[in-house]
């Protein structure tokens, strides 16, 4: 079996994931986590609250999953989230292009940074045909597909609406509140996990690439001319990176501390630097291998219409590299696009040391001329004409000036604009924060924690199939299990399981089939400890307690268990004991 089919299989023979809906055929791009899956998600996500948002300080929110169109107007979604699709001509089967050009051209990874035309090419260049029928996709259009599901709010269609493809909208649109929490004082961060949705072309490669999935996102919002980040922190953290430059020159993987990847101009943003440096010990705290671990700078077509620079962190499983995380500097697009389409306020006032004297530029339309003169939309235009006298006042130097309004150019006399240049006394300005962005797939994690710690060796002249996670991120911290399911060994076994619940932990208790293939079992789910209810403990009240990665056993007292077992979850060996 290759990895990802072992993977696949154990994941739906022992309850982590499997393809939801099956009793009725399935649903492509849409996945069930079984128990042990959902227990092992929500011990990522808990590592990661612990990470970015009890550690670091930050607020969290649940923002609504569907949200009006306005707001994806605002975000460029509608016009931007778009994917390459391809019809077969013969059997009308749609196809994601660039997938099928990177399942095609082997030394091309990454087919969607490419524009179209390209793709369009190199499918007719390397005679690609449609998987469903194998008929030749040459010559045969490529159309831009919005991934948002779309959905109405409310009866009928006068509000139309969309699952959010991202959690990031759900804080941005609440920012002029969010600051008033935050007392408005930058810097602030705002932490959301939840469900997004994206409407996949062609949904693969399990948890992978789906159309329902878990997000883990921060947006840090900074002053970017005051607010650096803490670099102290992680100066010393070693990043595994693979640059720009290095990709397009066939270069290599270069590790760098983060210090140095940031005085060398490597990572050109302090904030992502920091960002990349935090995020380390979270990956390894749950269990990612870091042989199998990279940040690979996004290539200048890949960078999304909002991002100034953006690292993607990436596991490696089953030869392919995975996109977990990506690290965005998103500058304030969102905020500044988010004010001008609500016409709400997105900004932070900054309070000056001192009063400054500083002169502004004003307008005071004469609005008996600019009503007879361009009817509805003279409002509009006086809103146009003061934006601009902020912006250039060079604009009104000449005797007429103009402004832009929904495409349209407005020409009028400057003295009816009420155009003038005062000095005023402030006390501070009104900034548009700037973004720093983790956005992390918590699904992908699980996936890249499971096949990282996915292994198999011999027990007892056995071949034994294990997942060596990391104890507290054990879907379950000890599995109780009697010698015999007589003598009372049985009864015994679920009282000491009580016991360890009553205590706080995660247990099991499993009394079907012989005590070697219960200790399979909990070794393939990544159960840590097994504890031996026996005869001897019937007689001592004693059990034993047994490691999963090195098989060894060591007898406790079972007042010392629950102390115990907290012991090793916590780091603690049998040595220790």
């Amino acid at each position: 079996m290759t990895e990802l089919a072992d993977l696949s299989e154990l994941a739906r023979r022992r309850g982590f994931f499997f393809a939801a809906n099956e009793a009725y055929g399935g649903t492509a791009g849409f996945y069930t986590f079984g128990p042990e899956g959902a227990a092992l998600k929500r011990n990522v996500e808990d590592v990661w609250r612990d990470h970015f948002i009890r550690e670091l300080g930050h607020m969290e929110l649940e923002a609504p999953t569907v949200m009006p169109e306005p707001v994806f107007e605002a975000s460029g979604h509608l016009d931007t989230f778009d994917d390459m699709i391809l019809e077969c001509g013969d059997c009308g089967a749609t196809h994601r292009a660039d997938h099928l050009v990177e399942d095609a051209v082997a030394d091309i990874e990454d087919a969607e940074a490419l524009e179209p035309t390209e793709v369009a090419d190199l499918v007719a260049e390397h005679g690609i045909v449609c998987p469903s029928c194998g008929a030749p996709l040459a010559d045969r259009p490529i159309e831009e597909f919005n991934l948002m599901f779309g959905t109405n709010i409310g009866p009928g269609s006068s509000s139309p609406g969309y699952l959010r493809p991202e959690t990031a909208q759900g804080i941005f649109v609440e920012f002029p509140r969010l600051k008033e929490y935050a007392r408005n004082q930058l810097p602030f961060g705002v932490a959301q996990i939840g469900r997004a949705y994206r409407n996949e072309i062609s949904p693969r490669r399990a948890l992978v690439r789906v159309r329902e999935f878990t997000q883990a996102e921060l947006e840090h919002f900074v002053d970017p001319e005051y607010d650096d980040p803490p670099l102290e922190r992680v100066a010393d953290v070693e990043l595994p990176l693979y640059s720009a430059a290095a990709q397009q020159d066939d270069g290599d993987l270069e590790h760098h501390t983060v210090r140095k990847a940031v005085d060398e101009g490597v990572v050109g943003s302090e904030w992502v630097a920091y960002y990349l440096g935090e995020s380390m010990s979270f990956y390894e705290d749950i269990g990612v291998d870091t042989d199998r671990f990279r940040y690979r700078q996004h290539l200048p077509g890949e960078l999304s219409h909002y991002a100034a620079d953006c690292w993607d962190a990436e596991t490696e499983v089953g030869g392919t590299w995975v996109e977990v995380t990506g690290f965005a500097y998103r500058s304030d697009y969102d905020l500044r696009k988010h004010a001008e389409y609500s016409e709400e306020e997105f900004t932070v006032f900054r309070q000056y040391d001192e009063p400054k004297t500083v002169e502004r530029a004003t307008v005071d339309p004469d609005m008996s001329y600019l009503g007879p003169t361009f009817g509805d939309a003279a409002g509009d235009v006086a809103d146009a004409l003061e934006a601009l006298a902020r912006r250039d006042r060079s604009a009104f130097a000449g005797d007429g000036v103009t402004v832009e309004v929904d495409d349209e150019s407005y020409t009028l006399p400057v003295e009816k604009t009420g155009f003038a240049v005062e000095e005023r006394t402030e006390s501070g300005e009104h900034i548009t924060p700037h973004v720093v962005e983790p956005s992390f797939g918590v699904d992908r994690l699980v996936y890249s924690v499971l096949a990282h710690r996915h292994g198999t060796d011999e027990v007892d002249g056995e071949e034994r199939s294990f997942l060596a996670l990391p104890a507290e991120m054990a879907p379950t911290s000890v599995a109780v299990v009697p010698l015999m399911t007589k003598d009372g060994l049985d009864d015994r076994a679920r009282e000491v399981a009580e016991e360890l619940r009553a205590a706080g932990l995660e247990v099991a208790y499993d009394d079907t089939g012989n005590i070697g293939r219960r200790y399979r079992r909990q070794d393939e789910v990544g159960t840590p400890y097994c504890v031996t209810v026996d005869y001897d403990t019937l007689k001592e009240d004693t059990v034993t307690v047994r490691e999963r990665d090195s098989t060894e056993q060591e007898r406790v007292a079972v007042d010392e268990l629950p102390s115990t077992v907290r012991r090793l979850t916590a780091g603690a060996t049998l040595a220790d004991l």
